[in-house]
């Protein structure tokens, strides 16, 4: 059994927008994460055709450390932890897949999302088989809910406004005033350990909502950073922030050593 979860992310962005506003954000996380014992490796940033497809496809390795997340604290030591993600990125359509060198088979996340014009309103975005949409449960994310934990004013929708004039968001209504376009992320999540299955699974879909729900809470308060750039841009800031994470990674190493 796979657990599968629809989240709905509406922004007061565009489409368009969001294309440059998310790669960047994704830049700024990869920074963030890479710290003491824990940090991102980018293996693969590169354009791909397939004969069907074509985007930029990205490989990269999550060294967990200390922070390993607790459904696989479960079961096996941080020391010996880590994530392989691999992603299509076919925008506004992206797959991206998510498995364990440790636990092998028994564990698989895969995210699959659409962006469209709309305020959250479109039922399949994704093109789900009955099969699936049966299976579906699909979980609103409004940004102008803050976190349970830590709190940030500084990405907070309802206090931020852009230098251009956009902003705040607030109220019950702003959806239906504001918003301008929809992530649909279609999350399927496998974690074949005995007795642990269900709560793990749980677990994981709980922490996806919260990801996508900070993710973007920073995103839309990004704006000034990401506003005016172009994708030649974000190119070029994606290959200086590999050459820093290498770095970063090759300093943790000899730390180690």
């Amino acid at each position: 059994m796979v657990l599968i979860r629809e989240f709905r992310v509406p922004l007061p962005i565009t489409v368009e927008e969001y294309q440059v506003a998310q790669l960047f954000s994704v830049i700024e996380v990869s920074r963030e994460a890479t710290d003491g014992d824990s940090g991102v490796e980018i293996l693969k940033n590169e354009p791909f055709d397939d004969g069907v497809n074509k985007g930029q496809y990205t490989h990269k390795i999550y060294h967990l450390g200390s922070k390993v997340p607790k459904f696989i604290a479960m079961i096996a030591p941080a020391s010996a932890l880590m994530l392989e993600e691999e992603a299509w990125n076919c925008y506004p359509y992206c797959r991206t897949v998510l498995t364990s060198p440790f636990l092998g088979e028994r564990f698989k996340l895969v995210i699959t999302t659409q962006h469209l014009p709309d305020q959250g309103t479109t039922e399949n975005a994704l093109s789900l088989e009955d099969s699936m949409l049966k299976e579906r449960k699909v979980v609103p994310i409004d940004i102008t809910v803050d976190p349970e934990e830590n709190y940030d004013e500084k990405s907070d929708p309802k206090k931020f406004v852009s230098k251009s004039g956009r902003g705040p968001w607030s109220g019950s209504d702003w959806i239906a005033k504001s918003a301008t376009m929809t992530c649909y992320k279609l999350v399927e999540i496998k974690f074949a350990v005995f007795g642990l299955q269900t709560r793990a699974e749980n677990f994981i879909a709980s922490a996806q909502e919260n990801l996508f729900r900070d993710f973007h809470r920073k995103l839309v308060c990004q704006m000034d950073n990401w506003q005016g750039l172009t994708m030649e841009d974000i190119r070029e800031l994606e290959a200086q922030v590999k050459i820093e994470l290498d770095q970063k990674k090759a300093e943790m190493q000899q730390a180690k050593d």
